[in-house]
């Protein structure tokens, strides 16, 4: 059975400590997390700096093996090689592997997409709702 969530919710990535927004879409296949940089390293590893705000003033560097590399096309029609890691998602209750690419999303929105892969069986989109299945934080007075 699979879990109802909505358009936008809130998750984790506890292999790299990170609480964030995530934007579900049901229209990409991959998933995408915002890098501001990225470095091929030796042996097959990557490093790269994941921005957690619009303004880059909370950046994280992390280090990884690469998964995978491909061509993908992006919402623009425009073709690019990406380079894919493997992470854990904590989403409702589910934890799972999911592969994501690392790009530059600075002019979007949310720093992390959610796309068919990482979705899967698990989970349903309600795309009317936002915050469906995590809590909205309460706003400190």
């Amino acid at each position: 059975m699979s879990m109802i969530i909505g358009w936008r919710e809130r998750v984790e990535l506890p292999d790299w400590s990170l609480k964030l927004k995530a934007k579900a879409d049901t229209g990409a296949k991959s998933s995408a997390i915002d890098c501001a940089e990225i470095t091929e390293l030796p042996d097959n590893r990557v490093r790269f700096t994941v921005r957690l705000d619009r303004k880059d003033k909370k950046l994280i560097t992390l280090e990884e093996s690469i998964h995978t590399r491909k061509r993908v096309r992006s919402s623009d029609g425009k073709t690019s090689n990406r380079i894919f890691v493997s992470t854990t998602l904590r989403l409702a209750g589910i934890e799972k592997k999911i592969i994501v690419s690392l790009v530059s999303r600075k002019r979007m929105i949310h720093r992390l997409l959610l796309g068919r892969e990482a979705l899967g069986n698990d989970f349903l989109v309600n795309s009317s709702v936002d915050l469906w299945a995590t809590q909205k934080l309460k706003k400190k007075k």
